[in-house]
């Protein structure tokens, strides 16, 4: 009987649930098409042989007993199913909403760094805004003439001080060529190759008459853009204010050494005055009756005594003519090249020279004053203004010489050191003294121009009258030029001066 049953299921699930797993696709489909099946038809269940009797009835009780069990375990079945599809869908809806609150979440956040972005952006923007008008309003209004070029000389910055001095606007400038706007502008369109060429800055001078004078600067840009950048500064207002400073200065020199001279040039015609006033009053002793001078041998003395004033009047003559003879060749003697000088030599010379032309004063010559000379015997040839560096030396000894008479000691030695050394290629001197020394105002001022505008030739003060040496050594030599000093033990001028400078200027 049971191969019968299975046979007959077998064939009544072929036949008859094909339609409804059709219909039904997955898991609830199939729960879904069992229960279709078996409410299908009561009379199709009654033809099961298990639900008939031995007479050949159908045993409803006990198909509706089977039935409602099946339909009962298939119920559970399916209500445990859909249970299981409602948590797995309620885990799912928790996950999609999580995954939801995430992305809005991302979203906020996104847009919230959007909108600072956008912020900043529009921060950065004004600001760039801001500080392109007020670069602008800096080139415009700047007191320096401003041109910008391209690599083909258009004009691409024009600003207000170019416009008042050139008188042509920015708008008829811009994007036209500098030399078609401006004809007679220094800058020539090689000024401009070179500059980008070499990507180095180029300065010219302009002087138009005299009357104006410009420092002109050409920059190269360093971005893709290859042009340039011209800048024109109006310095006519600095040059003349350094003209009228170097002529003050030029004077001031020239007064130092106008007074120099005049104090040296005083002495000995002081002394001459004297000697004429003796050489009168023994003309006046010794004459006859008629006026004429009568000099016998009576008188031998006062004869002796005229001579010896004769011999000094000569003497003091000759010494102003070589002071004057030695300003004479210092204003014939400048040249606009050095010259290459034995320094020792030359030196030495000087030292016979201020033998005649500094005066004695105070009781005290020149030739009472112990010398003491160390010169570096390897010293080699030196490139300098032979002239004016006998003038400096000549203008310490000068300074020395006074600040030993003004000493005044008994049993005092007046005493200069004269140094000459070579010392990493440089020229090194110093002229030490042990006369009265240097005050600190005094070596504070020391190197400062001077006038002299006092009278007499005692208030003269040889520590005031170094300015004219320190400008020759310092600027024409390019040297250095300083003093050391005390009180008591006197003063040392130090002067270094470049030697291996042959050729590199003039």
């Amino acid at each position: 009987m049971a191969p019968k049953l299975y046979g007959w299921i077998s064939s009544l699930l072929q036949r008859r649930a094909v339609f409804y797993t059709t219909l039904a696709r997955g898991k609830p489909g199939v729960i879904v098409s069992a229960l279709l099946l078996f409410s299908y038809s009561q009379t199709g269940w009654a033809k099961i042989p298990l639900f008939r009797q031995e007479d050949g009835h159908t045993n409803w009780q006990h198909l509706a007993n089977w039935s409602a069990g099946t339909f009962i375990i298939l119920l559970t079945i399916l209500s445990v199913y859909l249970y299981l599809a409602r948590r797995r869908a309620n885990r799912a809806n928790r996950e999609l909403d999580k995954i939801r609150r995430e992305l809005e979440q991302r979203v906020r956040e996104r847009t919230a760094n959007l909108e600072q972005e956008i912020d900043q952006h529009r921060n950065t923007t004004a600001q760039l805004l801001a500080s392109e008008s007020y670069i602008q309003d800096i080139l415009t209004s700047m007191p320096l003439m401003l041109v910008g070029l391209d690599s083909e000389g258009r004009v691409t910055q024009w600003n207000h001080e170019v416009e008042r001095v050139s008188g042509i606007p920015a708008a008829q400038a811009l994007g036209n060529s500098l030399w078609e706007v401006y004809p007679t502008v220094t800058v020539v369109p090689d000024h401009i190759r070179q500059a980008i060429e070499t990507n180095e800055p180029i300065h010219l001078k302009q002087s138009l008459r005299g009357l104006a004078h410009f420092d002109i600067t050409i920059y190269p840009l360093h971005d893709s853009n290859q042009g340039v950048v011209i800048l024109v500064d109006d310095v006519s207002k600095q040059t003349s204010a350094e003209n009228m400073l170097i002529h003050n200065d030029k004077m001031s020199f020239m007064g130092e050494l106008a007074s120099s001279m005049a104090h040296d040039i005083n002495l000995p015609l002081q002394g001459l005055l004297m000697d004429l006033r003796s050489f009168d009053r023994l003309l006046s002793k010794n004459r006859s009756g008629d006026g004429a001078p009568n000099f016998n041998s009576d008188n031998e003395t006062d004869m002796q005594r005229l001579q010896a004033v004769m011999e000094d009047m000569s003497s003091r003559g000759e010494q102003v003519s070589k002071i004057v003879s030695n300003l004479l060749n210092f204003a014939r003697g400048r040249h606009e090249k050095r010259q290459v000088a034995d320094v020792p030599e030359l030196l030495d010379h000087t030292l016979q020279l201020a033998s005649e032309v500094i005066p004695a004063a105070g009781g005290m010559s020149f030739q009472r004053i112990k010398l003491e000379k160390q010169y570096d015997q390897s010293l080699p040839l030196v490139p300098c203004y032979v002239t004016e560096l006998q003038q400096v030396f000549l203008s310490l000894l000068r300074h020395a010489s006074w600040a030993l008479q003004r000493k005044n000691q008994n049993g005092f030695e007046p005493r200069i050191k004269l140094v000459l050394m070579e010392s990493f290629g440089n020229l090194w001197f110093k002229l030490s003294h042990n006369g009265v020394g240097l005050t600190e105002d005094e070596q504070m001022v020391l190197f400062e121009p001077f006038f002299s505008n006092n009278e007499s030739a005692d208030d003269f003060d040889a520590g005031k009258h170094l300015s004219f040496s320190y400008y020759i050594v310092t600027e024409q030599h390019r040297g250095h030029m300083a003093v050391t000093s005390d009180l008591e033990q006197g003063s040392t001028i130090h002067i270094q001066i470049p030697i291996r400078r042959v050729g590199a200027e003039t």
